[in-house]
């Protein structure tokens, strides 16, 4: 877990859109809030206990699996700020794969400011769905 007080709060804004969305949304941004949850899990578990060698295909697939799992939300339910979320979480696996190719580590400021937008822009687009969504529903329940 990260010590650094804007990391820290990068962290508590992530969760608290994913929860957000869990808690307002409708199913197609609450499977897209578990998705990303469950992306989080898988990377804090890879950097926990897998080697350093290991880690960054590991997050490749990762990010790959996670794009394509809001992919199949996104076909199933036509949701177009899902779409956006698995736009940016194909950005994200194109961050790592540019940095696996090259041979590049992944701790320089470039690798940490586009990650850190990119995600910021996958949880703002979690939230935006969430209340789309929830606008939504007290439109038809006000009617």
């Amino acid at each position: 877990m990260p010590a650094s007080p804007l990391l820290l709060t990068l962290w508590l804004l992530v969760l608290a859109g994913c929860f957000f969305s869990l808690w307002k949304g409708g199913p197609p941004e609450r499977l897209g809030a578990w998705v990303v949850l469950a992306n989080l899990l898988l990377l804090m578990l890879v950097e926990t206990f897998l080697p350093v060698e290991v880690q960054p295909v590991s997050e490749l697939v990762i990010d790959g699996l996670t794009a394509v799992a809001l992919l199949g939300v996104v076909l199933v339910y036509g949701s177009l700020w899902l779409g956006g979320a698995m736009l940016l979480y194909a950005v994200q696996f194109t961050l790592h794969a540019y940095y696996f190719v090259t041979e590049r580590r992944s701790n320089d400021r470039l690798h940490a400011i586009v990650n850190n937008v990119d995600f910021m822009g996958i949880i703002i687009c979690l939230v935006i769905g969430a209340a789309v969504a929830w606008r939504a529903r007290l439109r038809t329940s006000a009617a």
